[in-house]
Order: structure tokens, then C-alpha cells, then sequence
């Protein structure tokens, strides 16, 4: 029994390696299931604008060009933990990956801004909401 654990482990290590030497590549993703389920319900609700297969696959293409240019400006963090977001469930979108990025990226820009203006408010004064008051000397 054992002598599968070191291969398998050795394996993993192996595949771990690639995959974060290839985590700044922009990922592949299959549009196709999203946009058959899009193409499809688009087709059953009457009055709304129908959205066929071939302009879901095209719109997406057109995000992927969009994430092609923009993706060297998001964190690494963010875009490893966006593409396995974008590929759980089995229907992958350039746009709920290039979403998920820019959100990141929104929070953190905000968290620190927040963080930057936090400073101590002048004695006499009461604190906004989410300001620190000066310690009393």
C-alpha cells in the first residue's frame, strides 16, 4: 500500500508545479454549456430580446480580449482563485471571470483607501463611523 503513496505524492508535487508555473497563463475556458443554457432560455421567455448561441460564444470571446489586455493589472492571488471560480459547476464564462477580478481588485483598492483614511480624528470631535478616536495623553 505505501508503495503507491510516493508516486501519487510525487505526481501531485509534479502537477502543482506546472500549474503555478502556468498560473499567469490566461486560462481556456469552454463557453459553450453557458451559452447553450443562455441560447436556450433566452428562447423561452417571450418579449424579451433573444439571445442565440452564436452571439453568446462571440460576447464572450470579445471578455476574453477584454481579460487579455487587463490581465497582467490583477493579482495573481485573484486570478487563481477567480479561474477555479470561473471553472466550478461546469459552465465557464470569460465574463463571470473577468467579474470576479474586478471585484477583487474594487475591495482591495477600497479596503485600502479606508484603511489610508482612517486617521485619527482632532480631540472634541466625535468619529465618523469606522474612524478611531486619538488616545487620550
Amino acid at each position: 500500500m505505501r508503495s503507491y503513496f510516493a508516486p501519487a505524492i510525487a505526481i501531485a508535487m509534479m502537477m502543482a508545479a506546472i500549474l503555478s508555473a502556468r498560473s499567469d497563463d490566461i486560462p481556456t475556458l469552454d463557453v459553450n454549456p453557458v451559452c447553450r443554457g443562455i441560447a436556450s432560455q433566452s428562447s423561452l421567455e417571450v418579449g424579451l430580446q433573444q439571445t442565440g448561441f452564436e452571439q453568446c460564444v462571440q460576447s464572450e470571446q470579445t471578455v476574453r480580449e477584454q481579460v487579455k489586455k487587463e490581465w497582467s493589472t490583477f493579482s495573481t492571488s485573484d486570478k487563481s482563485h477567480c479561474v477555479a471560480l470561473a471553472k466550478t459547476g461546469g459552465e465557464s464564462s470569460y465574463t463571470e471571470l473577468l467579474t470576479c477580478m474586478e471585484m477583487a481588485r474594487d475591495v482591495r483598492k477600497l479596503r485600502s483607501e479606508a484603511d489610508k483614511s482612517s486617521a485619527a480624528v482632532p480631540e472634541g470631535l466625535p468619529a465618523p463611523v469606522g474612524h478611531r478616536q486619538p488616545k487620550p495623553q
